[in-house]
């Protein structure tokens, strides 16, 4: 069976690692990796890819960054040609980047399989592009493989075929356990002169966050005043920065607040685990921060992995300074509840997958009506 894998962003490549690691313990499986290209810096891509032991990509489409028109159309034209060279039985898409919908839609206008890896995520706002991304990729995929009993409600809803709809659990949690020895040796929490459980962590790339300067400023200002309690580490994304030096807010956040690079998947894990609490507008860092059992404050309105809340350490605190400086000083001065992983969270999701499309043979699943 030849099966093309497409990654195009950061949060793909920890989705793809363990799946492409159980495709190649089988010899029926032929794969190829395709990297759009959609991120394609060292920093965002090289060094994660290296992390993760994925194998170098055997194509790069080399797509780069620009509107998701742009991009959404380039990976179509590009990855047209390499379709046609490899007659793939299968196409694996992951997440919801605008890579994942354009591999998408060009395989099944192919007439090719296309198995969609974290299916029926939904937030229920449509202004998100990645929530168009989901709902045009579970429209016509044909392996719709979920992660939380929310996904498989929505895609009923949604009109789905139940017959093309599997509960596996989360490749995202294979990949952290996968490589828990080597991410619990990381010496980054040390190098950085803090101590396990003696700060908190803050990401944000969301352009409803960073790019509207309204609500950046609101950010900035709740994490200064959450950074006169605790130190933070802030691994600055290179669409956010960009955003800050703008608006001068690195002074404004001040000396509470640490400015890093993006890391590398071993050491943001390790600094995650160690931390006290992580401020995000992250989906795959509400997962991780659940399977870690880490207090996570999201900062949006809404989330399209609500199993994160009901089983997990999440809470969505939304944008208000006031309520995030709230709930933040609530998770440092009072007991957490630990929270429970979902079920399938176990690290196995990555053979549960490869064994349904192994015995489905990689073929278009027809709707039964």
């Amino acid at each position: 069976m030849r099966i093309v894998n497409v990654v195009g962003a950061r949060p793909n490549f920890m989705k793809m690692a363990p799946l492409l690691r159980e495709m190649r313990r089988h010899p029926d499986i032929v794969t190829t990796l395709v990297h759009t290209g959609q991120h394609y810096d060292d920093a965002m891509a090289g060094q994660i890819f290296r992390d993760l032991e994925l194998p170098a990509p055997d194509i790069s489409l080399e797509v780069g960054s620009g509107s998701h028109a742009y991009q959404t159309a380039e990976v179509m034209k590009r990855l047209e040609g390499v379709l046609k060279d490899i007659q793939p039985h299968l196409v694996v898409v992951v997440g919801d980047v605008n890579s994942t919908l354009a591999a998408a839609v060009t395989a099944v206008k192919m007439g090719i399989a296309v198995a969609h890896i974290e299916a029926g995520l939904r937030s229920f706002d449509r202004a998100m592009p990645e929530e168009i991304n989901r709902l045009l990729t579970d429209a016509i995929a044909d392996y719709l493989f979920v992660t939380e009993e929310s996904g498989r409600e929505n895609l009923l809803r949604e009109g789905v075929d139940r017959g093309k709809i599997h509960m596996v659990g989360n490749v995202m949690i294979d990949s952290l356990e996968q490589s828990r020895s080597v991410w619990e040796r990381s010496d980054l929490v040390a190098r950085l002169g803090l101590s396990r459980g003696g700060y908190g962590v803050v990401t944000l790339h969301r352009p409803s966050n960073v790019d509207d300067p309204a609500t950046l400023r609101g950010l900035v200002k709740a994490l200064s005043e959450v950074g006169r309690r605790i130190p933070l580490v802030f691994p600055v994304h290179p669409r956010t920065r960009g955003r800050l030096e703008a608006m001068e807010a690195e002074s404004v956040i001040g000396s509470g607040a640490r400015y890093i690079p993006p890391l590398g998947y071993l050491d943001f894990i390790a600094l995650v685990a160690g931390s006290s609490l992580v401020l995000t507008d992250s989906g795959g860092l509400q997962e991780e921060t659940t399977a870690l059992g880490v207090p996570c404050l999201t900062l949006r309105e809404q989330t399209e992995r609500p199993i994160t809340v009901t089983h997990g350490t999440n809470r969505i605190v939304g944008t208000s300074p006031d309520r995030i400086v709230e709930e933040a000083t609530r998770a440092l001065t009072e007991q957490q509840p630990g929270g429970t992983r979902p079920p399938l969270w176990d690290g196995h999701a990555a053979e549960r997958i490869v064994a349904i499309i192994r015995e489905a043979g990689g073929h278009r699943v027809v709707a039964r009506g």
